[in-house]
């Protein structure tokens, strides 16, 4: 059968009768299972999908004496126990100037690339004895080990070669007397302007370098994967004797890695239990607010050091020395609290719709026995309405809705996430290079076709998500997000109903590739499917030659 190579189009929103979600997912659970067991039979075909995918752009509406529970921990790689950048394993990870090799699974490739950052740690390690708990410094006697990233060169060229403006791409900042100043300018910062700042003492912060700088995109486009967040970078040039920023905390991971020169860095347990793993940045400290520090050390090139959010910083340069390094940021608000946001927010929503009580209007004396002047009185009345509160709150427990919390954390990482990196061995299994031909009448012809035998699989196993919103099923995907942070409104697909086992499969069976036919007991509507997702840049489609 013939196949339009790009049947999805954009779409005005239409108003749909309520999804049944339990009946949903029971549905997909299955026919899963049908699919499975069913042998297909090539000839059966009679009906045709009722409707085509439709691409949307969704616009945008108008811990006591914890000090004492935290360790310290180094790696000295001077004591000849390494010198190597990382222990090759062909396909699986990096080489020592960060290459990957295509991998059956990118959650694993993702993996790989950030054992290659925290090496020689094994990430297992790691995330059991130091991810949100204690700080990790690996020094290495490798001074190239994260050369092939940047250089202090790339600056100059990035600054040539493109518009970038003060405060939205970059940052001019010194930190004197205990005084931290921002001295941006307005408009494009110029090459030339940039480097009279630098030479005058100041720092320059890259805010998105993963926007300009390959290698940097591509380390943050493989470990998002691995996270499942947004994975970002800022890129800090320091010149000789100088410190740009305050004492501060951060509200993500940090992964401080050295490129060139040397740094001096100091780190600072939390104040206090409440500032352990903060959701917020803080102010600006004065050197009086922090402490004496649990690690002082410098940093040259090739070293490393991780410390969780909430841990205060600051850092400086050393006489004759200049410093450049990338600071790779993630989990910034993926706390349990985030999740609970949403899911008491749906809960409360979904008890006032189920729940008459909950649409009753508060008594006439509510606002007379309940509030700050109240807080203190002890009468019957005040007692009675707090225990019929207490007892209505319990009542959310029974209307949780824990899937659609964990959908709506998940689909805001397709709209943070960097468009997936692909490797050359990717890149031709996917519509990104499908053929393209002039026919002698000046006619062109291009595109994939996908046919019933036609072995298809997700292109990343975070690609996408499929949510039920608005009374419609939605695929949520960042495989056409900008480099830009939300740059673009979210991005997605709408479905019919009956496709949506097709698309769970296709999720459940990841990293493994799926016969295009298993897909649907209707042949011609498995081929649509897959046709509009490879089409979208969804899928991967095995040669057939295989």
């Amino acid at each position: 059968m013939e196949s339009s190579p790009l049947r999805i189009k954009k779409n005005k929103k239409k108003k749909s009768p309520k999804l049944d979600k339990s009946a949903l997912v029971n549905e997909i659970i299955n026919e899963q299972q049908e699919l499975k067991r069913k042998k297909k039979d090539k000839n059966s075909v009679e009906l045709k999908p009722s409707k085509k995918m439709k691409k949307v752009e969704q616009t945008n509406g108008n811990a006591n004496n914890h000090n004492e529970t935290i360790q310290n921990f180094t790696i000295n790689f001077n004591n000849g126990l390494k010198n190597v950048s990382t222990p090759v394993k062909l396909n699986q990870i990096p080489s020592k100037k960060g290459e990957i090799k295509s991998s059956e699974d990118s959650i694993e490739s993702g993996k790989n690339m950030f054992q290659w950052v925290i090496d020689p740690i094994k990430v297992n390690t790691f995330m059991e004895k130091h991810w949100e708990k204690k700080y990790l410094h690996v020094k290495r006697s490798n001074p190239d080990y994260y050369k092939h990233l940047m250089s202090i060169t790339t600056i100059d060229t990035i600054l040539k070669n493109n518009d970038m403006e003060y405060t939205k791409n970059i940052d001019i900042t010194s930190y004197v007397n205990g005084e931290r100043d921002t001295k941006n300018p307005s408009g494009r910062a110029k090459s030339s302007e940039v480097w009279d700042f630098y030479e005058e003492g100041c720092s320059i912060r890259i805010l998105n370098p993963q926007t300009y700088i390959p290698e940097v995109y591509k380390m943050d486009a493989v470990i998002q994967e691995y996270f499942h967040c947004m994975t970002g970078t800022n890129v800090y040039l320091t010149p000789p004797n100088s410190q740009g920023f305050a004492p501060h905390y951060d509200d993500i991971e940090a992964f401080v890695l050295q490129v060139e020169g040397k740094k001096h860095w100091r780190l600072y347990n939390p104040r206090n239990e409440n500032e352990v793993l903060p959701r917020e940045s803080s102010e600006n400290f004065d050197q009086s607010e922090i402490g004496s520090p649990i690690l002082d050390v410098i940093l040259e090139p090739g070293d490393l050091l991780y410390f969780p959010r909430g841990f205060i910083h600051q850092a400086n340069t050393v006489p004759g020395f200049y410093s450049l390094h990338i600071t790779l940021s993630v989990y910034q608000k993926q706390s349990y609290g985030d999740f609970f946001e949403q899911l008491v927010a749906g809960a409360v929503q979904e008890t006032i719709e189920n729940d008459v009580e909950f649409r009753q209007g508060l008594p006439l004396d509510f606002h007379r026995n309940l509030g700050l002047v109240y807080s203190d009185q002890d009468n019957p009345r005040r007692k009675e309405l707090i225990d019929k509160i207490k007892r209505m709150f319990k009542k959310l427990a029974d209307n949780l809705p824990i899937d659609d919390a964990a959908d709506k954390i998940a689909k805001n990482y397709q709209h943070d996430a960097l468009p997936p990196y692909l490797s050359e061995e990717e890149r031709k299994l996917t519509t990104f290079s499908s053929d393209f031909k002039v026919a002698e009448n000046g006619g062109v012809e291009f595109g994939t076709l996908i046919e019933e035998d036609s072995q298809v699989k997700l292109l990343k196993a975070n690609i996408l998500r499929m949510v039920t919103e608005e009374n419609a099923i939605r695929l949520y995907y960042h495989v056409d997000n900008s480099k830009v942070y939300h740059d673009k409104d979210p991005l997605f697909l709408e479905i019919d109903e009956i496709d949506s086992p097709s698309v769970a499969m296709l999720i459940n069976e990841y990293p493994n590739y799926v016969t295009v036919s298993e897909l649907h007991e209707e042949s011609e509507r498995a081929v649509a499917v897959a046709q509009d997702l490879y089409d979208c840049g969804l899928l991967m489609k095995k040669p057939d030659s295989e």
